[in-house]
């Protein structure tokens, strides 16, 4: 089994993984870009909490978070989301990153079709990147609640605009926010009424810790 010795490595091997190809909008299904899911993965990574951690990967779509988790040593990740269709992308992944890649990642996925609200195993860690509430307000909530419930440490994607939301959040559910990343997302066409072939947006990963 190969070993991922850089972040920039990490973010090569993400950036080889297939991506959504109908992104269903009312999900606002769109994948954390490479070079940042490998910077977030990397920084949770050397402050121990990726080796050896049983991981949540929520709305993980095509599994780039969860994956990048597993290649940093993680002992099991849960893949949640509602769509079929993402799942199968994943599966995809995770078979080209064993048999194409030479790892041996497959037996530590756990693979759930479930909406995120059904989910009750208790994790180390959460890594999300859950719909930041474009099409539906507040879309992300359920996600940060469900995270506190089964997780110790929190790192989730939001808009930038909704660090407060968040944290109010935390607080109710006995977590502290501890650092915020923020990034330009750059959003591909995926619908007729995105007038440009490229939307960015303002978003930040916070981690949340229990007090």
């Amino acid at each position: 089994m190969h070993e991922i010795r850089s972040k920039s490595g990490l973010a090569i091997v993400l950036s080889k993984l297939k991506d959504f190809k109908e992104p269903n909008i009312d999900l606002e299904q769109y994948s954390t870009p490479s070079e940042i899911a490998a910077e977030i993965l990397w920084t949770a990574f050397f402050k121990g909490e990726v080796r050896d951690k049983t991981i949540l990967d929520a709305a993980c779509g095509p599994g780039y978070l969860g994956i990048g988790a597993l290649l940093l040593g993680a002992a099991k990740v849960y893949f949640v989301d509602i769509s079929k269709e993402s799942l199968e992308i994943l599966k995809e992944n995770i078979l080209f990153v064993d048999e194409e890649l030479g790892f041996d990642i497959k037996k530590k996925c756990i693979i759930v079709n479930s909406d995120i609200t059904n989910f009750n195993e208790n994790v180390d860690v959460v890594i999300q990147n859950p719909p930041f509430g474009i099409k539906k307000k507040h879309a992300d909530k359920a996600f940060l609640e469900k995270a506190f419930d089964v997780g110790k440490i929190i790192y989730s994607f939001h808009k930038t605009e909704s660090k407060n939301f968040a944290e109010t959040i935390a607080k109710d559910h006995g977590f502290n926010l501890t650092e915020s990343w923020n990034y330009n997302f750059t959003l591909k066409q995926t619908a007729k009424f995105h007038t440009r072939k490229l939307h960015r947006i303002k978003a930040s990963c916070f981690r949340f810790e229990k007090s």
